[in-house]
């Protein structure tokens, strides 16, 4: 179920019978047809114990099932929106990023310390996004939300990426992510907000970068 980008902060989805999309609460704009919204409260298809983990870490986005049949615009706080096609592989990224995604995608909670051990936990503390991570695997599209627009950087075997721990969005593909402590000029001069520490990323997929350093 493709999204079709109305500009850099809307998009609009095709419904159609038999097949389910989820969103983010109070995400919906507008829409034309048949279509019926309500509460998930399963916490998608993760199930029970995807929604329980999340609840303990204090990390749950309510979401909402759209069925039925004619076209919905999303959009939400006015931010720029990122359209991610999966084609069977797994899209890591935090649960208030997602704006919508299509209901055939497995989702599920991977817990931040099974990507980088140790290191991983201190990620999800020192940039606030907790630790626990959103996971959603399979074929379709995701739409993610971001500040200032998003870049796509590609990430190639043999070569590593380093990125600003609170300007990281999400990433797919085999890949693996790590902390790094890190002192640069913003530290020296008294001005850092976050940038003593480094998201290192290698292996063979793509991350995404916001234009930003603000949580949403």
């Amino acid at each position: 179920m493709p999204f079709r980008e109305i500009n850099s902060k809307m998009v609009e989805a095709t419904v159609v019978p038999g097949q389910k999309l989820f969103s983010q609460r109070g995400a919906m704009l507008a829409y034309r047809g048949e279509v019926g919204f309500t509460p998930d409260i399963r916490g998608g298809q993760g199930g029970l114990m995807s929604m329980i983990g999340r609840r303990v870490a204090n990390e749950a986005t309510p979401l909402m099932t759209v069925e039925g049949s004619g076209t919905v615009m999303f959009g939400h706080g006015g931010h720029h929106i990122q359209v991610i096609d999966l084609a069977g592989d797994t899209l890591y990224v935090e649960a208030d990023r997602l704006l919508a995604f299509d209901g055939t995608l497995q989702q599920g909670t991977m817990f931040m310390g099974s990507q980088g051990g140790v290191m991983g936990m201190v990620r999800g503390q020192v940039t606030g996004q907790g630790l626990f991570t959103t996971t959603l695997k399979g074929h379709g599209s995701v739409a993610v939300m971001a500040h200032g627009g998003v870049i796509e950087l590609p990430i190639t075997p043999g070569t590593e990426i380093r990125v600003d721990p609170q300007a990281y969005v999400a990433h797919h593909g085999d890949v693996r992510n790590k902390l790094s402590a890190a002192l640069g000029w913003r530290e020296m001069v008294g001005r850092g907000s976050g940038e003593a520490f480094q998201l290192e990323l290698s292996g063979n997929g793509v991350v995404y970068v916001q234009a930003s350093e603000e949580k949403l």
